[in-house]
């Protein structure tokens, strides 16, 4: 093996461009139009163009893949994960062109890449599995016959893909015909196919997944558990290992029913088997057991799920993007084992030789809000904590994130992971929490903040996150991140204004502003000093007065001195269209966006006319429009879904509103701000 063409992109490109190059091996990146100057295709040895922006028309074209390999002289191909990372006839077709498949034989992938054939062969070799019904027969009415045998709640699945996509949870009968009709688009748009399935749903678990690698010499083993319970929309932002719900005779037995799974499927490579677990069975402060799990299948891998209570979700036929929460607590590269065992070579250590030590935790950078929806827009700056990509240490951040760059539309929202490793949990989460109060990231909204907020949290610390946590206590994590946004707008957010132009507004006459985060507006009067600024707050008295002192630091932040207290702001000022304008701004944990609202109306035509419209929040495509003209709508009913990072998004009013007039339709291409709906006004005739 000698040149690796990797079929993917961004930060899982990177990574195994490392590894390759440290192993001596020449690599070759393929990318979209939108990728042309991506990290990932100035690092490679070669570059190869696939045309196109999408995915459809880039990475998930076999033919323009395999031209690539032929044209570039790659002798290995590594898939990543997501694109074609799971497809058996993309792994075929590698093999049909006389190339190494860096990943596990075509039958393994089909006999465990679907959802329904992975269950029925868990359950023959006693993996537990929750009841379900995966039949050929996909109309509604037999769902709906087949829930009513199992008992509601149940889940409905996509057989195909993963990563949240085409999963709904249903919790009576009048919700299943609209769950099956969204969960089937979704999973035909990502994945090509709308086949589904249903199972009973475990209302209270924990998502807990156990990493194996098997050779083609016969031999399989697990490297532990990684606990990815904290999720929004049935996709993973916080990873960990040890779980804090696992103890170690638990582990072998999971370890155990996971390598029966892949030892009964003929896997070779890396691979994941992902469980519910029911609740919190088991929480230490201990670290993981040193010991191995003796092999374990049959009715005694069942008996021994039963006792355990967790239950076969599916697993996944390639790398996780959490598999260096992994390599931490075992000390590996994962994506040298993979390499080497597809060169043949046996693995290089037996279950009995594995060892775990201490934490680790990993949380996903994704360019979206606390609300979970994604943005696009360019990184306007980018500074990492320190730390090295992609070695071994207390702190690893891979990424494929740099300013200037451009974060589209077209494929998913996650920017990169930072990991920590450290002796203890408690340990862990502090050096975590300290690396992402180090990471700024300006221009886009991200989610760090959010992240940072579910680290601190008390649930969270005690180890008592399950899959519900952020459903259940997601508005409160919010509201307390929003109490420390808006305290460091009112703080500092003037240092960011007059970091960026104080010069033009030296003046003696006293300045007003009305700065504004969200619908928090904040009214000063600004005096320009000698010493700085003389500062007074609309809610302050006459003559009351703080002074303001702005001063330049090396790195291009302004430290910010008020009141006696001291802190450096980063500020970056974001391109807008029209209106007033804008900064993004951060000091330290915290980052917000404000608007310099000081020449628009305090309240009238413009809130007015905002309130009248419904607005796409982001970049996307129109999938559904499911009103009309002169319908009434209720507040929270959906109006528009939009498709977006391979995501849809259902919006709606916030208040009850009569459409006037509908400016969007199925399969148009929308932009942030852009007016899907028009309502009408009290007053307004109907068009």
């Amino acid at each position: 093996m000698k040149r690796i063409l990797i079929a993917n992109r961004g930060e899982i490109a990177r990574r195994v461009i490392t590894t390759a190059h440290r192993m001596g091996i020449e690599t070759v990146a393929v990318h979209s139009d939108a990728d042309a100057s991506a990290l990932h295709v100035r690092e490679a040895t070669l570059a190869y163009a696939l045309g196109g922006n999408t995915s459809a028309e880039s990475y998930l074209r076999v033919d323009k893949l395999l031209e690539a390999a032929r044209a570039t002289g790659a002798d290995a191909v590594h898939p990543g994960y997501g694109f074609l990372s799971e497809n058996a006839d993309f792994a075929q077709a590698v093999l049909d062109a006389g190339l190494t498949w860096i990943g596990p034989p075509p039958a393994a992938t089909r006999a465990l890449g679907d959802k329904a054939a992975a269950k029925a062969l868990g359950a023959q070799q006693g993996v537990p599995c929750l009841p379900g019904y995966a039949g050929g027969d996909q109309s509604e009415a037999r769902f709906a016959a087949e829930a009513a045998k199992i008992g509601y709640p149940v889940m409905v699945k996509a057989v195909a893909g993963g990563g949240g996509r085409g999963m709904r949870l249903v919790t009576e009968a009048a919700q299943l015909p609209a769950a099956l009709a969204s969960a089937r688009s979704e999973a035909l748009a990502g994945f090509g196919n709308g086949t589904l399935l249903i199972e009973r749903a475990v209302m209270n678990p924990r998502h807990v997944e156990i990493q194996v690698f098997a050779d083609t010499h016969g031999n399989v083993i697990h490297l532990g558990e990684r606990d990815c319970s904290v999720q929004r929309r049935h996709q993973k932002i916080i990873e960990e290992a040890p779980s804090p719900a696992v103890s170690p005779e638990l582990r072998a037995r999971m370890g155990a029913c996971a390598v029966a799974l892949a030892r009964g499927a003929r896997y070779v490579g890396a691979g994941t088997v992902e469980f519910l677990l029911e609740g919190n069975e088991f929480l230490s402060a201990a670290g993981p057991s040193q010991g191995a799990s003796a092999p374990l299948g049959g009715s005694a891998a069942r008996e021994a799920g039963e006792r355990g209570g967790f239950y076969l979700m599916e697993m996944n036929t390639r790398l996780q993007v959490e598999h260096p929460v992994t390599e931490a607590l075992t000390g590996l590269d994962l994506v040298e084992w993979q390499i080497r065992v597809a060169r043949g070579e046996p693995l290089p250590l037996t279950q009995d030789q594995v060892r775990l030590q201490g934490h680790a935790i990993e949380v996903r950078l994704c360019a979206e809000d606390a609300h979970y929806v994604p943005h696009a827009g360019r990184i306007l700056h980018f500074s990492a904590p320190p730390a090295t990509a992609f070695e071994r240490g207390p702190v690893r951040f891979d990424h494929a994130i740099e300013a200037g760059g451009e974060v589209t539309p077209w494929y998913d929202a996650m920017l990169g992971k930072l990991i920590v490793h450290a002796p203890t949990r408690g340990e862990a989460i502090d050096a975590l929490l300290a690396a992402l109060a180090r990471t700024e990231l300006l221009g886009l909204p991200g989610n760090r903040g959010f992240l940072m907020e579910c680290l601190d949290d008390a649930r969270f610390r005690r180890g008592q996150a399950l899959i519900s946590f952020l459903d259940e206590h997601g508005d409160a994590l919010r509201d307390s991140l929003l109490k420390k946004e808006l305290a460091a707008h009112d703080q500092q957010a003037l240092a960011a204004v007059f970091s960026h132009g104080a010069d033009a507004l030296a003046c003696p006459f006293a300045l007003p502003l009305r700065l504004a985060h969200g619908e928090h507006v904040q009214a000063f009067t600004v005096r320009p000093t000698a010493g700085g600024l003389r500062v007074r707050s609309s809610a302050a008295p006459e003559g009351d007065e703080r002074l303001l002192a702005l001063q330049p630091l090396p790195d291009g932040r302004v430290r910010c001195t008020l009141g006696g207290v001291r802190r450096a702001v980063r500020a970056v000022r974001v391109p807008v269209a029209q209106g007033a304008p804008r900064w993004h701004a951060q000091a330290g944990g915290v980052d917000w966006w404000f608007d310099d609202v000081s020449f628009e109306p305090v309240a009238g035509a413009a809130g007015a006319q905002a309130a009248a419209d419904l607005k796409a929040p982001f970049n996307g495509r129109v999938v559904r429009v499911a009103a009309q003209a002169g319908q009434p709508l209720k507040a929270g009913e959906v109006a528009v879904v939009v498709e977006s990072m391979k995501l849809e998004h259902s919006l709606a009013p916030r208040a009850d509103a009569v459409v006037a007039e509908v400016l969007v339709a199925e399969g148009q291409q929308v932009t942030p701000g852009q007016v899907l709906l028009r309502f009408a006004t009290p007053t307004e005739p109907l068009k």
